[in-house]
């Protein structure tokens, strides 16, 4: 079955009820404000009930309307304009506590992304950059303070750590040319997806390297070329998105690998250490 909404409602219009085409229609034609709609309030915009909204998401092959209303929410994210962002998040938020509402759907993201994140798939990807020849770390526009923040973390404690500096897509393969077998990537990205680290991924993959993706759904334009998928919760603020779990796993990636590999990250640090006290890199108390 198709993965995107939009591709799953079109291909099955003609077969929906009159109610169910009414949903699809408001989904469709609406989706900005769909997307944050409970299922009751969906129904009553279109004049249904709220066990026809249920049903209509279960007959497009979701869950339920909570997953329905996910992937309309990943089909906003991925279309809508910085202005547009704004608008809706206005809406959203309203008049009351900002600060309180904005920090307690962070909480929120933190929660879901740690329940439904595959634990396996993350050892995996711990284990393939522990024993990589090379890993090479990329993120454009709203995913590189990502890189920024997980590529200095990381090369505090190995020494084959890489940035990729998406400047521009010539510059790009300049800089993974001769990237391949025994190499990783890792990849960041969230809507609205740079086009730069997409095709970082098809190309490290073409050339037989691992690629890790941390990216918000298995929907992502990344995720496809990857062996490794991490999915943590990125959700609309504003015209930002809220990154605080996907910076949270990264944090977890980073406590593994230390523990994985302490001997090395020990005399690594101990190393810096002298280096960073004899140079005064850091101001004493």
């Amino acid at each position: 079955m198709e993965n995107d909404i939009e591709t799953r409602i079109r291909n099955r219009f003609s077969e929906f009820s009159k109610g169910q085409k009414k949903i699809a229609s408001a989904i469709l034609d609406n989706y900005d404000k769909a997307a944050y709609m409970t299922a009751v309030k969906l129904g009553e915009l279109v004049e249904v009930s709220e066990s026809t909204v249920v049903r209509f998401a279960v007959e497009l092959g979701y869950t339920g309307y909570p997953e329905l209303q996910r992937a309309v929410q990943e089909l906003v994210r991925a279309k809508l304009t910085s202005n547009q962002r704004i608008q809706i998040s206005d809406i959203r938020y309203g008049d009351g506590d900002i600060l309180e509402r904005v920090l307690s759907t962070d909480i929120g993201k933190i929660k879901y992304t740690m329940e439904t994140i595959d634990r396996p798939t993350f050892y995996a990807a711990v284990e393939a950059m522990a024993s990589a020849k090379r890993i090479f770390v990329i993120g454009a526009r709203s995913s590189a303070s990502l890189a920024s923040f997980f590529n200095f973390n990381l090369r505090m404690i190995l020494d084959n750590v890489i940035l990729v500096q998406p400047a521009s897509r010539g510059e790009v393969f300049e800089q993974i040319l001769d990237i391949g077998p025994g190499d990783v990537i890792f990849a960041m990205s969230f809507p609205r997806y740079s086009t730069n680290v997409i095709n970082a991924v098809k190309y490290a993959h073409a050339q037989n390297a691992a690629v890790i993706a941390l990216t918000d759904s298995m929907l992502s334009p990344i995720a496809k070329d990857a062996q490794h998928v991490l999915i943590a919760q990125s959700d609309m603020v504003s015209y930002v998105d809220s990154l605080v779990a996907p910076l949270s796993i990264l944090n977890a990636i980073l406590v593994a690998i230390t523990k994985t590999q302490k001997e090395r990250v020990t005399a690594r640090f101990d190393k810096l250490e002298r280096i960073w006290d004899e140079y005064e890199v850091y101001a004493k108390r």
